[in-house]
């Protein structure tokens, strides 16, 4: 038997044990024997992925679920044989809504993921006039822009729909996915699919309302999923499987393992060896490296190798933002809430990005007796109420929750958990940074860049991105010379 070749994965988050399973997986298809290592410098697996049980509630600290449309996340749930566990958004209560002008209004169906159906919503919702409709509608007749040049989100929108319905509508949106500043967000990195519309039918709506003809005539062969799905105990049980299933495979986990620096040794040309240094312990040295941890993290790893890679992914700023979940005995919270939750402009000015009526939303989150609600705060040019402690900050929220739907009572139960630096921004020129970096990076074969801060943020994104390194890994280990 030959010798295996080694691998290590430097973070545990959702990417790094993705990569981990698709390499042994392609690996063992290319007949190359490997031992892969995974560090991850926290005391656990998985990430922003992290899942609260307390007595009868379920709270997610991190994402809450994941698109159904994106296949890599359906795909590795079956193969861990997750698919039974699988739930979607409750049947009843669909609605969400905007904070606008003083008042909850519902959003238009269908735009809750930025693609509108019939126009009857948007006339009975109240959120735009009809200066700002007439607007809307331009984008009917509107011509195509041509230039290939990045554009802003808030650019683009506005550009073909107008300020009202961009400030009121998709903005807050787009916020609440990527904690964001629209006017400095790439789309080409964000929502190319916009861009795609506008090229290929000449207006974003035309595009939309082809793109529902096109799916409605389709027949799913599987169960019906709604547009986002979870797990029926948490998100976690995701992570715990794919640790089971490393665990089985014979990968080395190693929590509490941070590295501390890089040394790069060659004995033949386009051949490397990696000695991954951890602050405890021997030097772990490899074949082939996968980077999953944040940019910049991995800028400080690699500007001793390749300063330019190093500044590129400087360049890839971060957000911190924070979630609160609070239980609230449901007889005394009463018609207060309704729908799934809402979403709060920008220019509204207020501390709440998002809340999200938890147990209204999903089922088993909640007994049927209290109400479950997460908020989410924070984000780029909102950070400033993250500097509150813990209880100004619970009190903050709940003022806002008692302005904007009348919430008045007291939460049984508070839970506070911060993201700092969690977040990472798509800048305009985004993908050319990535870009960029990896050419700089090209010259070590085998060293390989994955996770959110590249070529998307969801777990769908993640899992597809780290398969995608792993298939890098193999290609370079099986003799390819890229």
């Amino acid at each position: 038997m030959s010798t295996p070749r080694t691998v290590a994965i430097a973070g545990g988050g959702i990417s790094g044990l993705a990569a981990a399973l698709s390499l042994r997986e392609r690996a063992e298809a290319a007949g190359i024997p490997i031992r892969c290592t995974v560090l991850d410098a926290g005391p656990s697996w998985g990430g922003k992925i992290v899942t609260h049980r307390i007595d009868d509630l379920v709270t997610e600290a991190g994402p809450d679920s994941f698109l159904s449309q994106k296949p890599a996340g359906l795909q590795l749930i079956e193969k861990l044989g997750l698919t039974g566990q699988l739930i979607n958004t409750n049947e009843t209560g669909k609605k969400a809504f905007v904070y606008s002008g003083g008042r909850l209004r519902e959003l238009p169906e269908g735009l809750v993921v930025i693609t509108p159906g019939q126009i009857g919503p948007f006339l009975r919702s109240g959120l735009l006039t009809a200066g700002g409709l007439a607007r809307m509608g331009l984008d009917l007749v509107m011509p195509a822009k041509r230039s290939q040049e990045d554009e802003s989100l808030a650019s683009f929108f506005r550009r073909r729909f107008g300020r009202q319905a961009f400030d009121r509508m998709m903005e807050p949106l787009m916020a609440g996915i990527y904690a964001g500043d629209a006017e400095q967000m790439s789309l080409k990195a964000t929502f190319p699919r916009f861009l795609e519309l506008e090229q290929e039918y000449g207006s974003v709506i035309r595009g939309m309302m082809a793109g529902r003809k096109r799916d409605a005539g389709r027949q799913s062969a599987g169960p019906r999923r709604t547009m986002f799905v979870s797990l029926r105990n948490g998100l976690e049980d995701l992570v715990t499987a794919l640790v089971r299933r490393l665990t089985e495979q014979g990968v080395e986990l190693r929590r509490g393992a941070l590295v501390e620096s890089l040394r790069v040794r060659s004995h033949q040309p386009g051949r490397w060896t990696y000695d991954v240094m951890l602050r405890e312990g021997p030097a772990l040295s490899v074949d082939s490296l996968v980077l999953a941890t944040p940019a910049y993290v991995s800028a400080e790893l690699l500007r001793p190798l390749t300063p330019i890679a190093g500044g590129l992914l400087d360049l890839i700023p971060y957000a911190s933002t924070a979630t609160i979940a609070m239980a609230y005995p449901a007889s005394v919270v009463g018609g207060a809430v309704q729908g799934f939750g809402f979403v709060v402009p920008r220019v509204e000015q207020r501390d709440l990005i998002a809340a999200t009526w938890t147990s209204l939303k999903w089922p088993h989150r909640a007994p049927p007796d209290q109400l479950l609600v997460r908020c989410y705060v924070g984000g780029v040019g909102r950070e400033e109420i993250l500097g509150l402690d813990d209880q100004a900050l619970v009190a903050r929220v709940k003022s806002e929750l008692r302005q904007i739907c009348g919430v008045t009572a007291e939460p049984t139960y508070v839970e506070v958990n911060r993201w700092t630096k969690a977040m990472p921004q798509y800048l305009l020129g985004h993908l050319d940074r990535v870009e960029q970096a990896e050419t700089a990076l090209s010259r070590y074969g085998g060293l390989i860049l994955t996770g959110a801060a590249y070529r998307g943020v969801g777990i769908p994104d993640c899992i597809r991105d780290g398969a995608l390194a792993a298939d890098r890994v193999v290609r370079y280990l099986s003799g390819e010379r890229s």
